[in-house]
């Protein structure tokens, strides 16, 4: 009994599983909508024989119920008769009349509606009063399960004679319509490949001239959209360090009058302890309480400490005010150093030690330069980019090399160099110790889209908009000098003056 229960969900599983969804098909075919067709063929096939084989399965579990003496087994099989019912009544009315839910076409041939509706036949009204007998039997009182009962030879009749004929031959109609429709359907495929052929010839020149046009205009996209993420970028920061800098300098200007009061507080206790060196007993329990000794030794020590923290806020947001400056509309003279630092301080998080990771060493090598007139955001954008992959690299160094780990290999770091060129430009150079590339890799890194990084790891369009930047807005030049396994150093060269132009010396 147990079998039969599992064999009888198992097939209601497997029914589920093969049913397909229908597409409309209009006068255009492609390979998918002829695969799916002859799926959706396939399954309908399979449903209207699965219905043969429910009538087999009832009927046995019918004979089973009028002959077992055990009531629990006979609640199990009327429970699996009606689960088995339910499936033959689910999938009949999805052949005939389509289920969005089943996703069944429904829709039946001229000679497939006569065989389900007309004499000799007639299907429809033969399946129904089958599950109308089984349905009888399974909910029967425990006296009327007999051999004699009407509803078990009507069932045994129609299982064993004039039922499993219709549905066998309901079966072939299907068949041989699913064959002449996947006939017609090739016959359609081969006529559209020979279509399709003729189509490529004549559209390989057109073709050529919008993958051109393609290229460009997804480039020209992504530009704008980087552009657009990294103005917010720079108005939220902007904004930030606005809303930290009031209270922050709030903090700051108060120290300065906490500092004084304290001193003045601390010389007039040390003037009351002077000229009155024996308090009363309670002013000297409360002194041993409040540890009155370290407290005069400590409180100085800890306002320097406030102090130097405030300090140091304050220098994070003018880094933060220094990166994010909006002043795209017009060049001016600025440090490049102050760019390069303010870079660094938003990529702190990602340098630092985490876990078994040492984090990443900065090495600065910077040369006296002069003001150097740009853009400075969109220079900032550069210098992000640059280090950001400088950072990816080494990481991907550090996986590398903690699964192939044999040796120990030096702590991943970032030189950045600066330098005066000549007397009309400056050179940044930003090193990185990580794996290196091929020459392959160096031809195509300033290619749109191009990238070696996994997917949604990156976009492939950072170096190419910082080539953009360098180049053509600020006539300078960016290049990449590397080797497998060598690490590799991106090389910006910018004028001093905006209209001098300079070129890279490879």
């Amino acid at each position: 009994m147990n079998e039969a229960s599992v064999n009888c969900a198992a097939s209601h599983k497997l029914l589920h599983l093969e049913w397909l969804s229908v597409l409309s098909f209009g006068t255009s075919f492609d390979l998918d909508q002829l695969n799916t067709t002859r799926e959706i063929n396939a399954a309908v096939v399979n449903v209207s024989g699965r219905q043969r084989m429910l009538s087999q399965r009832t009927a046995l579990f019918v004979l089973q119920l009028v002959c077992s003496q055990d009531e629990g087994e006979r609640g199990k099989l009327r429970s699996v008769l009606l689960e088995a019912i339910a499936l033959m009544e689910t999938s009949h009315q999805g052949l005939l009349k389509g289920d969005e839910w089943l996703k069944l076409p429904g829709r039946l041939s001229p000679t497939l509606q006569a065989m389900y509706f007309e004499p000799s036949l007639n299907l429809d009204q033969q399946v129904r009063d089958y599950i109308y007998q089984v349905r009888a039997i399974a909910t029967a009182p425990a006296a009327e399960l007999t051999l004699a009962n009407p509803h078990l030879q009507a069932i045994l009749t129609a299982a064993s004679t004039r039922l499993l004929e219709s549905l066998d031959a309901v079966v072939s109609q299907y068949q041989q319509e699913s064959e002449a429709e996947q006939i017609a359907l090739d016959l359609a495929h081969a006529e559209l490949f020979q279509q399709r052929d003729a189509a490529t010839a004549a559209a390989q020149q057109q073709a050529q001239q919008l993958e051109t046009m393609l290229v460009e205009l997804k480039q020209t996209q992504a530009q704008l959209i980087h552009i657009e993420k990294m103005s917010s970028l720079g108005q939220l920061v902007a904004g930030v360090a606005h809303e930290i800098n009031n209270p922050v300098n709030f903090i700051y200007g108060n120290l300065a009058h906490v500092r004084d009061y304290t001193h003045n507080l601390l010389n007039l206790l040390a003037l009351y302890q002077k000229h009155h060196p024996q308090p009363e007993l309670e002013i000297q329990q409360q002194i041993e309480v409040t540890d009155l000794e370290f407290l005069i030794q400590d409180l100085p020590k800890i306002l320097a400490s406030m102090a130097v923290g405030t300090d140091r806020i304050r220098e994070i947001v003018l880094s933060l005010r220094n990166f994010s400056r909006q002043d795209e509309s017009r060049m001016r003279e600025v440090d490049i150093h102050d760019g390069l630092d303010s870079t660094l301080l938003i990529l702190q998080n990602r340098l630092k030690p985490l876990g078994s990771d040492p984090g990443i060493q900065i090495i600065k090598e910077y040369g006296n330069l002069p003001l150097v007139e740009c853009h400075v955001g969109q220079i900032n954008q550069v210098f992000m980019n640059l280090l950001s992959n400088a950072i990816d690299a080494l990481r991907s160094r550090d996986r590398m090399t903690q699964e192939n780990s044999t040796d120990s290999c030096s702590l991943p770091c970032i030189t950045i160099r600066t330098q005066l060129h000549h007397p009309e430009a400056i050179t940044v150079c930003i090193a990185d110790n990580g794996p290196g590339m091929t020459d392959e890799v160096q031809a195509q890194l300033f290619e749109p889209f191009f990238t070696t990084k996994p997917v949604g790891k990156g976009t492939g369009i950072g170096l190419s908009i910082s080539q953009q930047i360098v180049a053509e807005t600020h006539q300078g030049a960016l290049w990449c000098v590397s080797q497998l396994g060598q690490g590799a150093e991106f090389w910006l060269q910018l004028p001093i003056r905006s209209q001098t132009v300079v070129h890279s010396p490879q």
